[in-house]
């Protein structure tokens, strides 16, 4: 009879917290670290691959809306790239195709995705002699992958190319930039963002940083190399990886990205 009196006479926090235990408590506390776990690897994911990736029921696109950029006129087309790019989502969506069309022509179309860079070099081992140009129409996606297509694209001495209607974004740039010649249509859109380095030993934000700064430190190094002014980096780092800066064909000359307009 005690026993019961003392339990009616208990608060309603008292009764709460007697009720819920450690178990329960360490229960819940692990449910929100797996959320919160979750929500993490989702955001570096979409930063990692450089696409606009949207989560099941909302329209996903490859092709990012464009950074404001008061210094131009609104109307020009670096401010409608949707309207500008004629490769439907999915294709350019899904992983990188590679094919060896007439003229010495290699089209590479898709999300550079991670063994891109070793497929291409099988393409090369099979039919590196027939290949002149190589065509490029892509988001972007891993940088690693990326800079190796560039680099076998430099070794063999390939022109590339970036057609009217045609994306070359985030890291597909650098795969542009790797042609012993380079041939932008007025008509193609090509630009830039920041890219997200993940993996490492380091704790959180601290890996994030370490990783970002190594991997811009190889891409400033690359154009470099490939005799493309650097300053051309400097709008990707200003520019969030949820849009993309494109550039006009004036900023592809001047920056040494292209060597020749076309159209």
């Amino acid at each position: 009879m005690a026993t019961a009196t003392r339990k009616k006479g208990l608060s309603f926090n008292q009764r709460f917290w007697r009720w819920f235990d450690d178990a329960k408590l360490m229960q819940l506390v692990f449910y929100a670290l797996l959320a919160g776990a979750a929500t993490i690897l989702w955001t570096d994911f979409k930063d990692l691959t450089g696409n606009d990736i949207a989560l099941p029921g909302l329209e996903a696109s490859p092709v990012l809306p464009a950074i404001d950029r008061p210094e131009i006129d609104p109307s020009a087309p670096q401010f409608a790239p949707r309207e500008q790019v004629t490769t439907g989502h999915d294709v350019l969506a899904a992983p990188m195709t590679m094919a060896l069309t007439p003229g010495g022509i290699m089209r590479l179309e898709g999300t550079i995705t991670p063994g891109s860079a070793q497929r291409f070099a099988e393409e090369i081992d099979v039919r590196g002699e027939y290949i002149g140009i190589v065509s490029l129409n892509s988001p972007g996606g891993s940088v690693d992958d990326a800079l190796a297509i560039a680099t076998l694209i430099r070794e063999k001495g390939y022109a590339t190319e970036v057609k009217a209607g045609a994306l070359c974004a985030s890291s597909c740039p650098l795969v542009f930039a790797a042609g012993s010649t380079r041939l932008a249509d007025r008509g193609a859109v090509i630009g830039v963002h920041q890219i997200f380095a993940g993996g490492g030993d380091l704790p959180g934000a601290a890996q994030a940083m370490s990783d970002a700064q190594a991997t811009t430190a190889r891409i400033q190094r690359h154009l470099t190399e490939m005799e493309v002014d650097p300053a051309l980096w400097v709008h990707a780092l200003e520019t969030p990886p949820d849009k993309l800066y494109y550039f006009t064909p004036d900023e592809l000359t001047d920056l040494k990205l292209a060597t020749e307009l076309t159209g």
